[in-house]
């Protein structure tokens, strides 16, 4: 495959700088094992897996609690369904765009084909933001945005779940009003309520998939997480829950950020800790640096404005888990990880670790997980809510436990064993990239020229 594919793609979208590094870190690795098979090439499966089937963009009015009409833009980007409907998150925050959502679109089709089960790529939102909102102002806006969402998704066609700024709360005014509009109680959204068609594990499963996966990949280092120190940023869902297994494990977490600043606490996070971090960031929507004020074992960190790198990720610890947002560790975090002993760095967002930083961490001997691999045990699980709604059953949390440990377990060894078999040897990246890659790209090919 010559760069004047890449070049073509990237021309065609211009201004979208998340979605230009989403489509070059895969091209870099399948570029290979495209030369290797040539239907790929003559079929242009690179091009075409890198353009959405369809966009859609719409206008949301809604009505605030002071009688104002506001006007946000709503989005779904339907990416790619060679292997199954369209599967993924919705996010409700001011910096969403075209960009951004294609970007997670594009990474969603190659994380749903890791997990091994039917579901092709989406992703969709608005730059609407639910924070400082009230309930009735966030209810009066995602179900003005449903009502257009809603004739272009359905549980066999594109099933959305939650992302950031889209919690419990916004999945059942979501649900609620698709059930209204089309009279069909069905499970087109995943995340709902475990009363009304939702999974148990379902709000862990992210933050535990990516401990699951991070206890496969010490495994091959001979290593345990008991006694390591662990590095978390971002203090919301994945967060929480990837320091609950932390925990569970005999890990010791030290950090939580929100978008104030992060909080360092020496003597660790504890259960009863983390117990107070869950209920400060989802029953009282407060801000981390009340950890610091109530336990003296803390201190917290203002973000800096124009600050070049994070001292979250100068702290010594051995693992690293960016849970917060695209782009948050550049070359010098890397640099301060690779100082400081960090062993592993498995994300838990999506896309947190620029190119850069990846070749950094790489070539320091730091053992990097992509989000696609690391943190697919959100869409997993989502998965499994889908085969529980098909099927009308309800399964246990051990059930469900035990089949999200198994189907991040499958990851791990997948991304080896593929970056192996093409030249990659212990590239998790890559070998996500190209198994991923390959099984949408099959499809593809038998499918025809769509």
């Amino acid at each position: 495959m010559s760069r004047e594919v890449l070049d073509r793609i990237l021309q065609r979208s211009p201004h979208e700088p998340e979605f230009h590094q989403a489509v070059e870190e895969v091209y870099l690795n399948v570029e290979k094992v495209i030369e290797q098979n040539p239907q790929y090439k003559n079929l242009n499966i690179f091009e075409r897996i890198s353009e959405p089937e369809r966009i859609i963009t719409f206008r949301v009015p809604w009505m605030d609690d002071q009688g104002n009409i506001n006007v946000n833009r709503g989005y779904r980007v339907q990416m790619n369904s060679a292997i199954g409907p369209y599967k993924g998150g919705l996010r409700f925050h001011p910096t969403v765009n075209l960009s951004v959502l294609k970007f997670l679109a594009f990474e969603q089709i190659f994380k749903n084909a890791l997990t091994g089960l039917p579901m092709g790529g989406g992703k969709g939102g608005s730059d609407f933001d639910p924070k400082g909102k009230s309930d009735a102002e966030v209810m009066r806006f995602t179900q003005s945005f449903m009502q257009e969402l809603a004739k272009h998704i359905g549980h066999r066609t594109d099933v959305p779940a939650g992302d950031i700024g889209v919690g419990g709360r916004e999945i059942g005014y979501l649900f609620g009003m698709y059930k209204k509009i089309n009279n069909e109680f069905v499970g087109v959204l995943t995340g709902k309520g475990l009363g009304w068609g939702g999974s148990l594990i379902r709000p862990e499963a992210t933050g535990y998939g990516l401990i699951y996966f991070a206890i496969e990949m010490l495994a091959t280092k001979g290593q345990k997480f008991e006694g390591k120190r662990c590095l978390v940023s971002g203090s919301g869902n994945v967060a929480q829950f990837a320091m609950e297994k932390i925990i569970a494990n005999g890990g010791i977490p030290v950090t939580a950020s929100d978008s104030s600043g992060f909080i360092y606490d020496k003597d660790g996070i504890d259960a009863e800790k983390l117990e107070f971090i869950k209920e400060l960031k989802e029953v009282k929507r407060g801000r981390i640096k009340e950890y610091a004020d109530k336990y003296p074992s803390a201190e917290y960190h203002a973000v800096e404005k124009g600050a070049t790198s994070n001292p979250l990720w100068s702290i010594k610890a051995e693992c690293a888990f960016p849970c917060a947002t695209q782009n948050e560790v550049n070359v010098e975090d890397a640099q301060h990880m690779i100082d400081n002993g960090v062993m592993l760095l498995a994300e838990g967002a999506n896309m947190p670790t620029t190119p850069e930083a990846i070749t950094m961490l790489q070539k320091g001997g730091v053992m990097y997980a992509p989000g696609k691999a690391s943190n697919a045990g959100g869409v997993a699980t989502s998965g499994l809510e889908m085969v529980q709604n098909y099927n009308g059953l309800y399964w246990t949390r051990e059930d469900v436990d035990e089949k999200l440990r198994n189907i991040m377990r499958n990851i791990h060894d997948t991304c080896l064993k593929t970056a192996a078999k093409y030249g990659f040897e212990g590239d998790y990246m890559a070998g996500a990239n190209i198994a991923g890659f390959i099984k949408v790209a099959d499809a593809m090919v038998a499918e025809g020229i769509l």
